[in-house]
């Protein structure tokens, strides 16, 4: 039986769970992974993403340092520009034997200042893409160690977004906060100690003035950041959504589907412009309002400039030392203003930093116990001890499952869909754990073994396949990507594919493309049969493994299923019961229960639940 939380994201519950929170809430969540409590506070955003920064701290060092250089020689300039005005004494009067050295200096220190930006905006990209891919890597792996139920109970287009388009926007913010961040605070320090040198009752006019500019994009800010929130969650389900839909476009074209599908997509779309619009209109709003602001600022410092050159109240200044203090109020603001301007950036940064916090901090499958066996020369003895197991605890599924197969014993699995057949295939693999009793193979607690050697033990397919994109040699190598040429051609003999493959344009190093391409059903298949075969593994679990291969096909697959076999543990889960008759034990199952056992023979001359089964799949072959 299917996991029934793995329709979590489809087209009804993403359109739905916009309303919600941009967590990663499961089934019965509170908040979050396993219930996590409220999003990260900016504080909190801020001290881990630093924390991805230490491991580059000489560049993050450099980038500061060049900033720091590149500031200071800018705020040189309006001196130098002050000292030249001054130089001018009158109308068609000027000492150009002390301004030519000036505009000499000048010259030097605006290039110095260019080449150490060039410097620190070198630095900054550097660390920004270096965090991004740690970030990455990190997530990547997060996905690897979380348990088969997390992914289950989440929408794939979401985690997907989050690793991808999460983490690029915390780069671009990074990217943006981190240039801001570093000429702002020395542009302001800087500024602070040449106005103070200059005069000290200008510079307090500049000081107390500029809070004004501050308390307007910090009130814009605060409003405009839960829209930013509900872009980013927004976008996410979008993902979700669309992923849904390519990936499944052949069922939503046969089901005539489509208009309902655009329709999901235009409310989601909906509602992602209208937040997109309202926290860009918000955001947009906090630039020319400081802008604004710092206008008056340099309307005020210009006005009592002029009176203090011809007052010299509240301090004597001369003509270029007014046109130096305006340059510094200019300054002094600037940092103000171009924080201001990306603040979009930085507040889908942050938005974008607390999702993908959120999937770090999901609770992760729980590690092998440090006592943990290898297993590793598996015999393939396998005991089901009263097993129990749901995947909603209010919702049995399983319940006193008992089953001892000896190595070599090939069990099959009946039963009506939904009873619980793929269920106890995955409670082998540990995909998930018991509820209740115990799951041993070789006699040892499958709990008790290190998960990587336990599934190592077991070979599967899947009616559903599974290729990726890359060759042919390769997709029957995933298994044992260390297996030669020969080893993979002889496996695909056995599984029957090396015909069709042999007839490729390239043969075993024909690409195949994502999820197989144009290969068919059959084809897709056989493939995976031959990958099984390749790896030889001490447990086989078939789930369906030839449902999608015509009859003579089937036939011969299933003669190369039958060598592989012997001697090997298997457990089948089939619908075709003609695959089966040569099973030591039939277990039929009905609601989660084992209502019967036994072989073929002895489960017609029982004429139970086994016989209704197959005398209906015979009547229907002789009708047909």
């Amino acid at each position: 039986m299917s996991n029934p939380y793995q329709s979590v994201g489809s087209v009804a519950t993403v359109t739905a769970s916009i309303a919600g929170n941009d967590s990663l809430d499961g089934p019965g969540g509170s908040g979050g992974p396993e219930g996590a409590g409220a999003p990260l506070a900016t504080g909190a955003v801020v001290r881990r993403l630093l924390a991805y920064v230490r491991p580059h701290a000489f560049t993050f060092a450099l980038a500061f340092v060049s900033a720091a250089i590149s500031v200071v020689l800018q705020l040189y300039v309006p001196i130098l520009i002050g000292q030249g005005i001054d130089l001018i004494i009158a109308a068609g009067r000027v000492d150009f034997t002390a301004l030519l050295p000036l505009i000499e200096l000048l010259a030097l220190v605006v290039v110095g200042a260019a080449t150490f930006q060039w410097l620190q905006g070198y630095c900054i990209n550097r660390l920004a893409y270096k965090t991004v891919c740690d970030m990455r890597v990190e997530a990547k792996d997060k996905l690897f160690r979380m348990p088969l139920s997390f992914i289950d109970t989440h929408a794939h287009g979401d985690l997907i977004s989050r690793v991808v388009n999460d983490v690029d926007q915390v780069g671009d913010g990074l990217l943006q906060g981190l240039t801001q961040l570093f000429t702002g605070i020395v542009t302001i320090v800087g500024t602070l100690v040449f106005m103070l040198a200059l005069s000290v009752p200008m510079a307090v006019v500049v000081v107390l003035v500029t809070p004004l500019s501050v308390l307007v994009a910090t009130l814009i800010a605060k409003v405009s950041n839960k829209s930013f929130t509900a872009q980013q969650r927004i976008q996410g389900q979008l993902g979700g959504y669309v992923e849904e839909l390519v990936g499944n476009q052949k069922l939503v074209e046969a089901f005539a589907y489509g208009d309902e599908a655009a329709a999901g997509f235009d409310r989601i779309n909906s509602e992602l412009y209208t937040a997109g619009e309202r926290a860009q209109f918000l955001s947009s709003l906090s630039n020319p309002g400081t802008r604004c602001v710092n206008n008056i600022i340099y309307a005020v410092v210009a006005v009592i400039g002029c009176i203090c050159v011809i007052t010299g109240v509240p301090a004597p200044l001369t003509v270029g030392q007014v046109q130096t203090f305006l340059s510094y109020a200019n300054q002094y603001t600037k940092p103000f203003n171009e924080i201001t301007s990306v603040v979009t950036q930085i507040q889908t940064a942050f938005a974008s930093a607390r999702r993908f916090f959120a999937l770090i901090d999901a609770a992760e499958e729980a590690p092998d116990p440090v006592d943990a066996r290898e297993l590793a020369q598996p015999e393939g003895a396998v005991v089901f001890d009263h097993v129990d197991f749901s995947y909603v605890k209010e919702r049995p599924l399983l319940r006193d499952i008992c089953v001892a197969a000896r190595p070599g014993m090939r069990f099959a699995l009946v039963g009506p869909t939904g009873c619980g057949k793929t269920t106890l295939i995955n409670l082998l693999l540990r995909f998930y754990d018991v509820d209740a009793g115990v799951i041993r193979v070789d006699g040892v607690d499958t709990r008790r073994l290190k998960r990587a050697s336990l599934r190592r033990a077991f070979g599967m397919v899947l009616q559903d396949t599974w290729l990726f994109e890359g060759t042919v040699h390769d997709n029957i190598a995933y298994g044992r990507p260390d297996a030669t040429r020969e080893e993979v051609v002889e496996a695909a003999r056995r599984a029957h594919a090396h015909a069709f493959i042999s007839a490729l344009p390239q043969g075993y190093d024909t690409v195949i493309p994502e999820d197989g391409g144009s290969f068919s059903q059959g084809q897709k298949q056989l493939l995976c049969i031959a990958r099984v075969m390749l790896t030889d593994p001490a447990i086989l679990l078939l789930d369906e493994a030839t449902s999608s291969i015509d009859t003579r096909t089937e036939l011969q697959v299933q003669a190369a299923f039958d060598e592989m076999i012997a001697g090997r543990t298997s457990f089948i889960v089939a619908h075709r019961l003609s695959t089966i008759r040569n099973a030591d034990c039939i277990l039929v199952m009905r609601d989660g229960v084992i209502v019967e056992r036994g072989t073929h023979d002895e489960l017609l001359a029982r004429g139970g639940a086994y016989a209704e089964l197959y005398n209906s799949q015979w009547a229907a072959t002789v009708s047909a």
